[in-house]
């Protein structure tokens, strides 16, 4: 039985708008992401999100109604399934709650869509509101005025249009008070033009009537726009001055109060009453897509590439009223340089000169605009992935190239990178399960930071001073209860001229500071030196660590010398040497054990090694090299030993953060002293800094600062490597004070912020703009690098120029390696289509990483000379990371999808899957053999191998099981079809799941989980592939990796894969143990009672399977772990009543609802 959660909630806006929800004094931004319903308000900080709404169905339309007499708007919601219903805030539950009944479309099965997406269009007045859902039909709906229904919709009537492909409609400002309604359309659907018509909605005028939107009879305008590329209606309000209206139209002038038509070369008004015209000519052509009023005759539009212009109508105060006299464009800029900004899905002007730019593309963003000087200025990014077009699992553990399993995501050593946004928004995006940083202070001026040391003052229970060690100097602040913070220039004996290496609070009360000269015990009474340990003349102390006990010193890097912290200092000196004792050796870093505090670890340059000593008499306890091979030169560089998890459960854990980025942790055994358990996992390319943040537990966590700065801890009988914010900390120290409790201090190259660290698992997005669309990602843990297959847009000399190519980046910091490899082997257009990285044998008979590239010619009505269709390439990577071509195959169409079955490559091709050999010739050129073929219903789309079984999916036709049969006995090698989903689905992805099971998505948002019976009867039966789970997730799932993790010990769920969608969501897919199957099933029909979410769709209708062929009444054996996970948000009574007859008490459900969550 199948689990799905998400792990990354859907993050594209597609619709935004600005309402009076909550407060009748107050506008607020209300956005739309895939099923959730979000309500924002702008402060001095940005916007902060007040309200988060769940919604059963993705959410299609979004607009307010204002009903006669409110002081708030309604809003209107529209969902995929064809429901339809009104929120109202109420103000005394705090809560949006539905408008009487939920309206549904029952026409789907008899209608054909609209060519364009479906559209809700509200009248300037709020009172009346018309779909367009179906091609040629108009539904209308209207609010009453009559008291006590007001703010329930009333269906008026369904009437048929001629105009059939809509372009763009809207609402006129009528100054008559009847409704007016204009169509913007062409008339055939594969030649562009654009032709203008406005009718009245209603005939009567009390407005209960519906126009027949006769053409012939109806009409109050019909026009043909001359620029055939017009896309946009704009509506203009009316002006406030009085218009005296000409009978005799022909010589009048267009006034203000009508309609713009927006095109790519054109901008035309018109006169919503005489209907007369005023046009004006874009300098440079401009693809708009989406606007948003700033005033009555000014309006923000932006285009496709993300330029925002300022459109103003030209008016003159004339008898008559305001004549229109023209528009012009004004591009806004930042600076002297025109803003780009994301691709608009939607413009929100909030008031205040501020501007939402909702996006689809790329990151949502809030800017101040001037509009005297036309600039504006970004105050706010909103991190969107959508679309994640592909992604790479990159396991973070596991790097010294053993075989263990894989590491789950919720541990932070698992982490996806993901190829995000399109054309100039793409970028390449890590995600990882990580912890919060809230900032709650931010000391300014404070740079150069070498240490942080955190300190009690005489006579303080809690630490209230802050030690900044500098180059050379060190500053001392103090802290009061209420947060004051007041620098102090002498500190209980402390020397201030010089570098701080270490200070500390000892248990008997005295003070330790650690300086390049010496070690001194003061007493913090009275300020004076209770002891003092001198270095020799000439030398100086490099390192410095301590705990309760022992003070641990490097002198120049090459002494060992242990001080006792308690007989006066007490000395112990030993020249470095390795484990072995045979040479000298430097020291590279050392660490004095909390606990137990008589043992040591010092880790050494030259032999890589680290040793285990007595801090009594510096003799080695136990020695362990660091390199795991020969040609190795990796050094320690920082040590740790700390208790991550209770002593009870486990020993202390030792922690190695090595020269090449990596960080290895060992077990410790308390007797022996002995380590094992090594493990290594990759948290930079640059040495790592470990920072111990001892907890009131006995436990520790560690903080480590690097490019992905990380939080080690242990949870749940592991080591969790979570990600942070805080990728630019340089110095952490634990700081617990009174104004503020259970916080850490950090430092940056810029200043010194104090921050709370919230245990609460997030997921921590990290992104490098390529500012191309990143199509395909693969990733190469020998290259440590990342394949991009990626395609960029721009504009040269106002022409549209489309490329591609195939790129490395590095693993840690997405650094781009060598030059691109361009893909330009067509006459016209090659692009991209798949990458994988493999392993193929070179010359030698070696196998060596490969990239293959699978690529389409876009031909745009001139076919390529050759007759070819597109190529798979082989490339290579050479000493200077730089890619270089082996094999350029041609084909006579696009290569959609790879894979590989050994040695061989199967290809999915236009109309066929083929099996290829590979034989490298040279060192630079090699070719490919076709060995078998497979024909597929339609197009194969992705495919996925297991062993020798590929998992086809078809265009059209769902999943087929293809057999390789490699040649044998004369016989050549064979593409045999072995089962088949005898069911039509538009597939997106496929991923094989364990044993005879594959998981399959389609375009609409089913999953559905396939298995092969191989032991059935019959060869029918075995031929057939059978649906074992279903459900609908609501959003296209446009890649599916699968998960090499081992099942916990009693583990209620196996992570079997992850999923990434259109709409930016990260899903993790499981199969859940047999013994839990009927209970989750039990408890989430239950959880169905209790769950309420505006409009009142049903869950079970929610998440059924859904497309053209059928519908089914509920999600099948399909556990939603977003629904089972809302226990925890229920207060204790509705808990009792969901558990009541299930059996587990409510505690032993919360522990298992718990264990769920915290798998993500």
């Amino acid at each position: 039985m199948a689990y799905v959660a998400p792990i990354h909630r859907a993050t594209s806006i597609r619709h935004a708008l600005r309402a009076n929800v909550l407060s009748p004094d107050i506008d607020d931004l209300v956005v739309a992401k895939a099923n959730r319903l979000e309500i924002w308000r702008l402060t001095e900080e940005g916007l902060v999100c007040l309200q988060t709404k769940l919604i059963h169905g993705s959410i299609a339309m979004l607009q307010c109604l204002r009903p006669k007499g409110s002081e708030t708007d309604l809003l209107f919601i529209g969902t995929d399934r064809l429901h339809y219903f009104n929120l109202v805030w109420n103000p005394l539950t705090k809560q949006l709650e539905t408008i009487e009944r939920v309206i549904e479309d029952l026409a789907e099965p008899y209608m054909r869509h609209s060519s364009s997406q479906n559209k809700c269009l509200v009248d300037p007045t709020g009172r009346f509101l018309a779909m367009h859902l179906w091609e040629g039909v108009l539904n209308v709906f209207k609010l009453p005025i009559r008291k006590g229904s007001t703010n329930k919709l009333e269906r008026l009537d369904q009437v048929r249009l001629t105009e059939l492909f809509m372009k763009s409609s809207t609402f006129i400002h009528s100054r008559t008070g009847h409704p007016t309604i204009a169509f913007l359309y062409k008339t055939q659907l594969e030649q562009e033009e654009a032709r203008l018509v406005i009718y009245r909605l209603t005939h009567d005028d009390k407005g209960n009537t519906v126009s027949k939107f006769d053409p012939h009879k109806d009409r109050e305008l019909d026009v043909v726009i001359p620029d055939p590329y017009a896309s946009m209606l704009i509506p203009v309000p009316l002006d406030e001055e009085k218009r005296y209206h000409v009978r005799n139209t022909e010589g009048a002038k267009a006034h203000l109060g009508g309609l713009l038509v927006i095109g790519e070369t054109l901008l035309t008004y018109f006169d919503g009453l005489t209907h007369r015209s005023v046009s004006s000519v874009l300098q440079d052509p401009r693809i708009f897509v989406s606007w948003a009023e700033y005033d009555g005759t000014h309006y923000l539009l932006a285009d496709d590439y993300g330029r925002l212009d300022l459109l103003t109508i030209d008016t003159n105060l004339e008898t008559t009223g305001v004549v229109v006299t023209g528009m012009t464009l004004e591009p806004l800029k930042v600076g002297r340089s025109p803003v780009i900004t994301s691709r608009a899905s939607n413009l929100v002007y909030l008031g205040d000169n501020t501007l939402f730019v909702a996006s689809h593309h790329g990151d949502s963003q809030l800017y101040q605009i001037d509009m005297e000087s036309a600039t504006v200025t970004l105050v706010q990014s909103f991190s969107n992935n959508a679309p994640i077009l592909d992604f790479s699992i990159m396991d973070m553990g596991n790097r010294e190239g053993d075989t263990q399993a894989g590491n789950a995501f919720s541990s932070g050593q698992s982490r996806i990178v993901a190829g995000c946004g399109a054309y100039r928004d793409g970028s390449l995006r890590s995600i990882r399960s990580g912890v919060g940083l809230e900032d709650r202070g931010i000391l300014d001026e404070l740079e150069g930071t070498r240490g942080l040391f955190t300190l009690r003052s005489y006579g303080s229970d809690l630490v209230d001073t802050l030690v900044v060690s500098a180059i050379t100097e060190t500053r001392v602040l103090s802290f009061d209860r209420e947060g004051g913070i007041e620098e102090i220039y002498s500190f209980q004996g402390m020397t201030l001229d010089t570098e701080t290496l270490l200070a500390s609070n000892l248990p008997n009360g005295q003070l330790l500071q650690i300086t390049p000269r010496s070690v001194v015990l003061l007493d913090p009474e009275v300020g004076t030196v209770a002891s003092k340990w001198d270095v020799p003349s000439g030398k100086s102390i490099t390192r410095a660590s301590a705990n309760s006990k022992w003070a641990l010193l490097s002198v120049d890097g090459t002494s060992l010398v242990s001080l006792n912290l308690l007989q006066n200092l007490a000395v112990n000196v030993q020249q470095g040497q390795n484990n072995s004792g045979s040479q000298a050796d430097q020291i590279s870093c050392i660490h004095a054990a909390r606990d137990p505090p008589d043992l040591g670890v010092v880790g050494w340059w030259s032999s890589g090694q680290i040793s285990l000593i007595d801090m009594a008499s510096l003799k080695p306890l136990h020695g362990e090299s660091m390199r795991q091979t020969e040609d190795s030169a990796t050094v320690p560089r920082d040590i740790a030993l700390v208790q991550l998890h209770p002593p009870e459960i486990s020993g202390p854990t030792l922690l190695v953060a090595m020269e090449d980025g990596n960080v290895v942790t060992f077990n410790v055994s308390t007797k022996g002293f002995s380590v094992s358990g090594r493990k290594s996992v990759t948290l930079g390319s640059n040495p790592a800094r470990l920072h111990v943040l001892p907890q009131q537990d006995g436990t520790s966590n560690v903080f480590v600062t690097t490019e992905h700065a990380s939080l080690i801890y242990g949870a749940e009988g592991r080591i969790i490597f979570s990600a942070t914010t805080a990728d630019d900390a340089t110095f952490v120290a634990p700081f617990d004070s009174h104004a503020f409790p259970d916080s850490v201090i950090l430092s940056t190259d810029q200043h010194i912020r104090i921050c709370h660290v919230d245990k609460e698992r997030l997921t921590h997005v990290k992104a490098l703009p390529v500012n191309e669309t990143v199509r395909r990602v693969a990733y190469s843990p020998g290259l440590k690098a990342f394949g991009l297959g990626s395609i960029k847009k721009e504009l040269v000399g106002n022409e549209e120029v489309v490329s591609s190519s195939f790129r490395l980046v590095d693993e840690i910091v997405f650094k781009e390696l060598g030059s691109p490899f361009p893909l330009n082997a067509s006459s016209s257009l090659e692009i991209v289509e798949c990458v994988i990285r493999t392993e193929l044998p070179d010359v030698g008979g070696n196998h060596v990483e490969r990239f293959i590239v699978g690529t389409s010619f876009i031909s745009d009505g001139v076919e390529d000379p050759n007759g070819t269709g597109g190529r798979i390439l082989v490339l290579g990577v050479d000493s200077n990371r730089q890619v270089y071509q082996i094999v350029s195959h041609n084909l006579k169409g696009p290569c959609r999808c790879l894979g590989m079955v050994d040695d061989n490559i199967i290809a999915g091709l236009s109309k066929t899957v083929v099996a290829y050999s590979f034989l490298q010739e040279t060192s630079s050129s090699g070719s490919l053999q076709k060995l078998a073929v497979y024909r597929p219903a339609a197009l194969p789309l992705d495919l996925d191998v297991s062993g020798n079984m590929i998992g086809v999916v078809d265009l059209m036709q769902s999943l087929s099981l293809v057999e390789f049969i490699p040649a044998q006995d004369g016989d050549k090698a064979k593409l045999e079809e072995r089962a088949r989903h005898f069911e039509p689905l538009w597939a997106t992805s496929v991923c094989h799941i364990e044993g005879e099971r594959w998981l399959e998505a389609d375009s609409k948002g089913n999953l559905v989980v396939l298995q092969r019976n191989v032991d059935a009867p019959t060869e029918q039966d075995r031929s057939r592939l059978e649906i074992t789970s279903e459900m609908n997730i609501g959003e296209q799932i446009n890649r599916i990796r699968k998960l090499n993790v081992p099942m916990a010990e009693n583990g209620i769920v196996h992570p079997r894969a992850f999923l990434a969608s259109a709409e930016g969501s990260l899903y993790l897919y499981g199969d859940i143990a047999p013994q839990y199957q009927d209970l989750l099933m039990t408890f989430q029909s239950k959880m169905e009672e209790y769950i309420h979410v505006p409009g009142s769709v049903e869950f079970k209708l929610w998440r059924s399977f859904r497309n053209e062929n059928r519908e089914s009444e509920g999600p099948f054996r399909f556990i939603d772990g977003e629904m089972v996970e809302r226990f925890l948000d229920m207060d204790e009574g509705k808990q009792e009543l969901v558990c009541e007859g299930l059996g587990p008490s409510i505690e032993d459900m919360r522990n298992l609802i718990e264990e769920l969550r915290r798998m993500h």
